[in-house]
């Protein structure tokens, strides 16, 4: 059924690999001892470790998975980052994690037990440093939260950092309002899903004939804009300028067809299935406030005007509509795979895109709040930030200096500075066969694009401090779904 969905992701984009050329795969180590296998509960494992090998393992864990698609182990993001590591000496493992689709549950055990059987078959590592793309990174830092002990640092990429809680609440708003104003009386399921394929296409079909008028796209960007998905699609173009309401909104229709509708209106069913219900609510939630703090709202006004619609009429059907509660039990499976507590022991560097329109740059900022809350958790954390479209579309030397300034921070016990400047200097200087992109087929020169930035607040924060079923603590979840203040 799953494979039935017609859309463009890309396999590369759902798991977050950027497979720069296919040259790559003919830049054998020779000097490197390949494990594979199978772990007790079907996962399977990659393990590459040099002979010259530093003591220093790199716990890789891959991206989301659509449902039923193949899923092999993998060790590394990307080629080229994985040849330049093992070239120095540094050992890369990971596993395929037991199941697809939002496989944290499994992932967390799996990837401990591939660390395990790294012990027993190649000795315990020195130092082991997690790192990991899109759901890859918020299983990063899962891993860090859970098991503390068995990690010197971690990287984590292009993550879902505000946990998996905020994530699905807050396309549960861009769903809600996408349904409300543009087919009220349709059949499209936002939640409990029943055919997943169906409800798919249905979705694009409606986006489809939206965007075809500008009463229409002035609510596609209205609903955007309450996922703060950036108007900014494709990571080879430039940003539109601040004004171009036009394109910005073509770019978040782009955003809505090929990569996000997936997941909220497909993808989520397999979400429902292995947590026993519907996890996301919008009860209490005010939507003028929520476009008041959107980054999008200047394109949505101006939208709004060029069609000749009131959008004051159009947030009052929003906050008259009846609205969807949560099942608490489906919740707390949710908060365990995963919410954040902002307990980190050890550094944590992140990457972020600045136009990521799947796991948007917001979820910076709601993990930097957490960790700041925790006494002085905030001098562990260090976050960057690439002036570029895209989700986890980082060229092998942005990823390499990032893993560079990590490492100076283990090896003196300070960060290094992390400006841009700095960073871009960092990543040119490894040459222009780490300076790549890959565009389709093509392998297209792309000078490094680190930036000074600082993210806006996340729109629907979620945390450990946000509710008191973290964890299972309390039976009766269903209090507190409606924390106005939260929103």
């Amino acid at each position: 059924m799953w494979q039935q969905i017609k859309h463009t992701v890309l396999f590369s984009v759902i798991v977050a690999v950027l497979v720069l050329s296919i040259a790559d795969a003919s830049r054998a180590q020779t000097n490197v001892v390949t494990k594979t296998g199978t772990l007790s509960d079907g996962a399977t494992y990659l393990m590459q470790v040099p002979v010259n090998w530093n003591g220093t393992l790199f716990l890789y864990s891959h991206g989301y998975v659509e449902p039923g698609a193949a899923n092999p182990a993998m060790d590394v993001g990307d080629p080229d980052t994985g040849a330049f590591l093992l070239a120095n000496g540094f050992a890369l493992a990971g596993s395929s994690y037991s199941t697809t689709g939002w496989a944290i549950h499994e992932a967390l055990t799996d990837q401990i037990a591939t660390l395990d059987l790294f012990d027993t078959l190649f000795g315990h590592p020195a130092a082991t440093i997690a790192w990991g793309h899109s759901l890859g990174g918020i299983i990063t830092a899962g891993l860090i939260q859970r098991n503390p002990k068995r990690f010197v640092a971690a990287q984590p990429m292009c993550g879902v950092l505000s946990g998996g809680v905020a994530t699905w609440n807050t396309a549960l708003d861009a769903e809600f309002a996408f349904k409300t104003l543009l087919a009220p009386s349709s059949n499209l399921q936002l939640v409990n899903i029943a055919n997943p394929t169906a409800n798919f296409e249905l979705a694009e079909e409606i986006l489809a004939a939206a965007q075809a008028t500008p009463q229409g796209r002035a609510r596609i960007a209205l609903g955007a804009a309450l996922g703060d998905t950036p108007g900014w699609f494709t990571p080879t173009s430039p940003e539109p300028s601040p004004t171009d309401f036009a394109s910005q909104e073509a770019n978040q229709f782009s955003w809505d067809a090929q990569i996000d509708f997936p997941f909220v209106f497909a993808f989520r069913a397999e979400l429902e299935l292995r947590a026993g219900g519907n996890v996301s609510w919008n009860t209490g939630v005010d939507y003028r406030k929520q476009l008041e703090k959107s980054v999008d709202r200047d394109e949505v006004w101006a939208l709004y005007q060029t069609a000749g619609l009131s959008l004051e009429a159009d947030l009052d059907t929003l906050n008259r509509a009846a609205r969807i509660s949560a099942n608490p039990k489906a919740v707390n499976y949710l908060e365990q795979n995963i919410i954040f507590d902002g307990q980190i022991d050890i550094p944590v560097l992140t990457m972020h895109t600045k136009g990521d329109g799947l796991v948007v740059v917001q979820n910076e900022t709601a993990y930097k709040d957490v960790v700041d809350r925790v006494d002085d958790n905030s001098r562990l954390l260090r976050q960057t930030f690439i002036d570029r479209a895209g989700h986890c579309a980082f060229t092998p030397a942005e990823t390499i200096a990032a893993v560079e300034t990590l490492l100076k921070r283990l090896e003196t016990g300070r960060w290094p500075s992390i400006e841009a400047n700095l960073l871009n200097g960092d990543a040119a200087a490894l040459g222009p066969q780490f300076n790549i992109f890959a565009v389709g087929t093509t392998i297209v020169p792309t000078p490094p694009a680190f930036i000074d930035f600082t993210p806006a607040p996340y729109l629907r924060p979620f945390d450990a401090f946000a509710h008191p079923c973290f964890f299972g603590v309390g039976n009766d979840c269903s209090q507190g779904f409606s924390f106005g203040e939260t929103f």
